[in-house]
């Protein structure tokens, strides 16, 4: 069978090439003071003008959706959106909520794709998404589009992601963080103003990130209460040392494509975003046509050209294929979990409706910037980074999701290189590790039509409680 790493070929033009360069590593500064809301309403006018209040959305019941553009750097790309979703006593009038969590998204997918799904869709009521469902239950929810995410689909120039790091997307998240904090204060709610951070897939790598930066601030001044990673790894156990030899791999071929100037793209490519949104809209319109993405017999020979559904659903249950000749995370990682057909190949999706599938995708942001992702895997490989030197200073309560079939149990030693005791493990399993290839995938913790009570709930139940 060929790869369908084929598709990302014939969208993007580009494959990864094979190599070994030293990791650029970001130098660690020492962390300045996160700035505050009231520094930037009461500085100058460029203060006063990076922060403007975008829209109010109504979404169901009493839950409304706020957005707040902010200026996080002098370049034109230089801004990340910040989400609120939060129960109202009135149109603009949030509810005092002593429970707050912020979120960060992962590769792929800004806020709204990532947790706020349900909203507009046309396959799942608007209260089924996680920032939905918290907000529902009284958690004021509030989140990140990190830089990349606003990047204009038409945009041919990428030298403005060159100096975007791990450590810049942590730096913005703090800043979101002191303006959620603030405005919550300013709003009635807050009580000490510390918050929950929640970061999923390369979103905990970030999350991870702020976690040490934070830890070598005066207690007085760290921003987190609760920290709750979301099925990913940023190192690996002595025990998964193959694991540990494909993220070299992942971060040799990366970093060479670094090396050799491209400073846009991921696992998938140059454009891992315009891929997916071109599978979502021809498996939503034309569901059982032959597929343009793909040359003929891509999945065995006689199997002929498959189509736009079938892409569809073998890119989201059998996401390690996209990836090759590199491999997954973990072992038969993916998206969304499938039962397969007569060929093995997943056929039909076990969790998630596959309407919503093709929504998602058509969500997914055209680009992502190439630095997190090669110092992601540096990580993994066990290479020195800036990033986790003061981990073991990290000792808030820690609640760790995994799905079987995404990342799952492989990111629980990523816990051990933090200072908690206070530790939880929360995997989403429906079957034995030995059949993690059909169990829950790394998508459906958000977008199965069971999260809520698999996985939003047990969160809610341990929001509450810390």
């Amino acid at each position: 069978m060929r790869f369908l790493f084929v598709l990302c070929v014939s969208l993007a033009g580009v494959t990864l090439g094979l190599g070994s360069d030293a990791h650029a590593a970001v130098a660690a500064n020492a962390p300045s003071q996160v700035a505050s809301l009231e520094a930037i309403l009461q500085g100058g006018e460029a203060e006063r003008a990076a922060m403007r209040l975008d829209a109010r959305e109504a979404l169901f019941g009493n839950v409304a959706h706020y957005r707040l553009k902010l200026r996080v750097g002098p370049g034109e790309h230089d801004f990340v959106t910040l989400h609120r979703v939060v129960r109202e006593d009135a149109p603009w009038r949030p509810s005092r909520s002593n429970r707050a969590v912020f979120m960060v998204h992962g590769d792929g997918w800004g806020f709204e794709a990532a947790f706020l799904s349900s909203v507009g869709s046309a396959y799942v009521p608007a209260d089924h998404s996680i920032a939905a469902y918290l907000a529902k239950e009284g958690v004021d929810v509030w989140g990140i589009d990190l830089r990349w995410a606003g990047v204009p689909t038409q945009t041919q120039d990428f030298s403005f992601m060159a100096n975007w790091t791990l450590e810049t997307h942590a730096r913005d998240v703090g800043v979101g963080l002191a303006v959620a904090r603030a405005l919550r204060l300013a709003t009635g709610s807050g009580g000490n103003g510390s918050m929950h951070l929640m970061g999923w897939s390369r979103g905990a790598a970030v999350a991870y990130v702020y976690m040490n930066l934070e830890a070598q601030l005066p207690r007085g001044l760290r921003q987190v209460d609760g920290f709750i990673p979301m099925d990913m790894v940023v190192r690996y156990s002595p025990a998964d040392a193959d694991l540990k030899a494909h993220a070299c791999e992942r971060y040799a071929a990366l970093s060479a494509a670094r090396q050799a100037g491209r400073v846009e793209g991921g696992l998938l490519g140059p454009a891992p975003g315009i891929t997916l949104q071109a599978i979502g809209q021809l498996a939503a319109l034309l569901p059982g046509a032959p597929t343009p993405l793909l040359p003929e017999d891509v999945f065995g020979p006689g199997t002929g050209k498959p189509t736009n559904r079938k892409v569809a659903i073998v890119s989201a249950a059998a996401t390690g294929l996209l990836m090759a000749p590199l491999k997954p995370l973990a072992p038969d990682y993916h998206l969304m979990a499938a039962q397969p057909d007569a060929l093995g190949l997943p056929e039909t999706l076990t969790f998630t409706n596959e309407g919503y599938l093709f929504e998602y995708a058509q969500r997914a942001a055209p680009y992502q910037s190439l630095n997190e992702v090669v110092e992601t895997e540096a990580w993994a490989c066990g290479q020195a980074v800036p990033y986790d030197d003061f981990l073991n200073k990290v000792n808030v309560p820690v609640l760790y999701v995994g799905a079987a079939g995404g990342v799952g149990r492989y990111g629980e030693y990523s816990l051990t290189q933090l200072g908690s005791h206070d530790v939880t493990v929360l995997i989403a399993r429906t079957l034995p590790e030995s059949a993690r290839a059909r169990d829950f995938g790394h998508a459906d913790l958000f977008l199965a039509n069971d999260a809520r009570e698999r996985v939003w709930k047990p969160v809610l139940q341990w929001v509450k409680a810390h």
